[in-house]
């Protein structure tokens, strides 16, 4: 009997095993800010139950995630650069496009605010009052949130390069956060990831928010089929039919919601760039 029963044991889990095996998969190239959230590990696994596709993620900054798309080496990606994103649109690397959610940035950094940045109501002013006095982590990824801080540093007329204490990660959102923690630097995050990441912060607080040009957008798109006939396309679609169904977009906005207080993303399915305040 013991035997006969390890053995039926044997065979389910080999069954199992390659039922497993048997299932589609398709290659998600996103940002970390989507990954560092844990968004991804709610929504990820009801898609997988609904359709039976497996999703890899590969979860690196915003610029890596559409190189990987322009080369073919992901079906979907999901970004939140759209500057970057509107070349590879427009020569046709990226197809199908829809917006998915966003939420802002904020600047963070120590409590006691040595750049007095609380008092300061304009952005521009801000940037200017943290490189006079030193002390930011930068992402230096090529992430949307790193595009964002160096078009901060422009819009400011700053040199980041001329920054003191300015301190390139090379990693992701939540790792960066912890460098600044650590540190007691300032550093831009996106609201999601900072909130998600709150707990486990000793020190970091909020000294700079609600800025218009602070709004961070993320958008969906199939890599193309016709440049990269590797592209699996029908999955690829039905993942991205899932992020912007009605049901998906429910749980999107109410995602931590009740234990923050506020909603880490803001669902957009439907909606254009011009409608929530991006040009």
């Amino acid at each position: 009997m013991i035997r006969f029963l390890a053995t039926l044991c044997i065979l389910v889990c080999l069954g199992a095993s390659a039922a497993y095996a048997d299932r589609e998969s398709i290659i998600l190239a996103t940002t970390t800010s989507t990954q560092d959230s844990g968004l991804l590990d709610v929504l990820l696994p009801q898609f997988t139950k609904a359709t039976g596709i497996d999703v890899k993620v590969i979860a690196v900054g915003s610029g890596a995630a559409l190189k990987m798309g322009q080369r073919g080496d992901a079906d979907v990606v999901l970004s939140h650069a759209p500057g970057a994103e509107k070349p590879l649109v427009a020569a046709g690397d990226l197809v199908d496009g829809k917006l998915v959610m966003h939420n802002d940035f904020v600047l963070v950094g120590p409590p006691a605010d040595p750049a007095a940045v609380k008092k300061l109501a304009d952005l521009d002013a801000a940037m200017k009052a943290i490189a006079k006095t030193g002390g930011f982590a930068s992402r230096g990824d090529d992430s949307g949130t790193h595009k964002k801080e160096l078009e901060l540093w422009t819009h400011a007329g700053i040199d980041p390069k001329a920054v003191p204490r300015r301190a390139e990660t090379g990693q992701g959102m939540g790792a960066t956060l912890h460098v600044a923690d650590e540190r007691g630097l300032y550093t831009l995050t996106d609201r999601g990831t900072y909130l998600a990441q709150k707990k486990a912060l000793a020190r970091l607080v909020v000294v700079s928010e609600g800025a218009p040009t602070l709004l961070n957008v993320y958008q969906v798109y199939l890599v193309s089929p016709a440049k990269h006939p590797t592209v699996k396309a029908d999955a690829g679609r039905k993942l991205i039919q899932f992020l912007i169904a009605p049901d998906t977009q429910k749980t999107i906005g109410a995602f931590k919601k009740a234990e923050y207080g506020q909603s880490l993303f803001v669902p957009d399915a439907g909606r254009s760039l011009a409608t929530i305040g991006l040009k």
